[in-house]
């Protein structure tokens, strides 16, 4: 029995140590304090492995260019206070440029083709999830189509949400001059100590002055026309102008500590689309699911089939775009202060009238609920969508423990029903607008390297305004009945899940 007692005292020491090295982050000691509890010495050992990154960026990205706030005289209160407070947090201050709004990711992926085969110098591109799929292949194929063009082009993927990219596609990539990069590769010793640290961003840079960003990776799924999947609800953006600065330098950050991609090389390749190797029959529909041409085939072809060519004329703003002001935010799990925590945290408790709030996991710590509750207690209209179907399921449940306090506190709660719901948007007083990559969880405000942006402009708010009412027409009120009524295994399961929240 002495030895049980003395397993204890370890077990308890270095749950301790957990709990001081965690002071300032309860819920990240309380869950693995109770892994720890669970697994005695091995939890502690799991949590040295994987809160221990060998290689992270501790710096703040800061420019010289730290312009004075100069909101034109028609911005409300609310925009000059904001601006204001998140003036030091951003990568460069208040910025000028022209932004197009993206909706879901046909309208997306046209938009980034063209830009792509328009570029003349340089293509940056920064991705958390890159599949080899249909139209991950059609991207590459053009990339390789520009490089081989004589177009420089850089390539970062996240080792974990692109992990089934394969090493041939990215050898057609590298033997055809595209540099490649992987933050946090599966590979040791970063799989050891940096697992749970991800690069979630979602950046393209095109020439150095246009840029895309949101919440849109590279992926059939995000077409919103895979067949086993069911219809994608997602928001992304392009900006052109000064503005593209500070994206490109975010992305220059990050590829300063990604690894180099290792692969032994053999020749310099002759462009040849991956769809050119495949019979007649196959290479006919993007979809191999045996489609007609009015099937899903035949529709995303009518899509993007205009985009051909790698001579078409510079990409300028178009008729739907807004010379608006913008602050970009980088996400940066290794600085102290969470800046994205911090920014929604300021845009919460600044509001005045109207917060529309649009994201897929909304696990949130403490204090924005208690940002969201106060706003609703000082009048401020509350509005949260989120989706009925959340991936994985783990999440969803953990979100689902937060409905019935907001329900209470007078926020509005709406689920949304249409399909997945992956847009991340919020709204602030019908002038102030926030689109990124972030979600509304501790892993994306401390665990992972994120980019967002506000922008000060009526016409950008109004136009997510109306989408975000298209979206509350395929959405159903959650009520405080439908919280109270779940039965005791789904509120055990809920609960379970919230425990873990620091790491989902």
């Amino acid at each position: 029995m002495a030895w049980i007692a003395g397993l204890w005292l370890v077990n308890t020491a270095l749950l301790i140590i957990i709990a001081v090295r965690e002071v300032r982050r309860p819920a990240k000691a309380l869950t693995w304090i109770s892994v720890g509890l669970v697994l005695p010495i091995i939890g502690f050992v799991c949590y040295l492995f994987v809160t221990n990154p060998v290689q992270m960026r501790r710096d703040k990205l800061v420019s010289s260019h730290n312009n004075p706030i100069a909101l034109p005289p028609a911005s409300g209160d609310s925009a000059f206070v904001i601006a204001r407070a998140l003036q030091p947090l951003s990568v460069s201050g208040l910025r000028t440029g022209y932004v197009q709004i993206l909706t879901n990711g046909m309208e997306t992926y046209g938009k980034l083709l063209q830009s792509i085969q328009a570029a003349q110098k340089t293509i940056d591109l920064e991705y958390y999830i890159y599949r080899n799929d249909h139209i991950g292949k059609r991207i590459t194929d053009v990339l390789i189509d520009r490089a081989l063009s004589g177009v420089n082009i850089r390539f970062i993927r996240d080792g974990w949400g692109s992990r089934s990219f394969p090493k041939h596609a990215v050898r057609r990539m590298m033997e055809a001059g595209i540099e490649c990069r992987t933050i946090f590769p599966l590979r040791f010793p970063w799989v050891l100590s940096n697992l749970t640290y991800r690069d979630h961003c979602k950046i393209v840079i095109v020439d150095g002055k246009e840029a895309f960003m949101g919440g849109i990776n590279v992926g059939d799924e995000y077409t919103g026309m895979k067949p086993d999947v069911d219809f994608w609800r997602d928001t992304h953006m392009r900006l052109t102008g000064e503005t593209a600065d500070d994206v490109k330098a975010v992305f220059e950050a990050h590829w300063k500590m990604a690894s180099p991609d290792m692969l032994h090389l053999t020749r310099k390749a002759k462009f040849l689309p991956e769809s050119a190797q495949l019979s007649d029959d196959k290479a006919i529909h993007p979809f191999p699911s045996g489609k007609t041409e009015r099937g899903y085939g035949w529709e995303w072809g009518s899509e993007l089939g205009t985009m051909e060519g790698p001579h078409m004329g510079k990409a300028s703003p178009s008729k739907d775009s807004h010379n608006v002001y913008i602050q970009i935010f980088e996400g940066n799990p290794g600085l102290p202060t969470p800046v994205i925590r911090e920014m929604h945290f300021i845009c919460l408790t600044q509001a005045t009238r109207t917060i529309d709030v649009t994201n897929p996991y909304f696990i949130p710590d403490a204090d924005i609920i208690m940002a969201i509750k106060t706003a609703a207690a000082r009048g401020v209209r509350v509005r949260l969508l989120v989706p009925r179907q959340v991936i994985p399921k783990v999440a969803g449940a953990a979100s689902r423990t937060y409905y019935g306090e907001l329900v209470e506190a007078g926020i509005n709660v709406f689920q949304y029903n249409k399909g997945v719901l992956h847009a991340k948007v919020m709204i602030i007083d019908g002038e102030i607008a926030e689109v990124g990559s972030s979600n509304y969880d501790l892993r994306s405000y401390r665990l992972n390297y994120e980019v967002c942006a506000v922008m000060y402009h009526s016409d950008v708010a109004r136009e997510l305004t109306e989408q975000f009412e298209r979206d509350l027409a395929e959405a159903t009120p959650y009520r405080l009945e439908d919280h109270m009524h779940r039965t005791s295994s789904e509120r055990m399961l809920d609960q379970a899940a919230r425990l873990l929240s620091p790491l989902l």
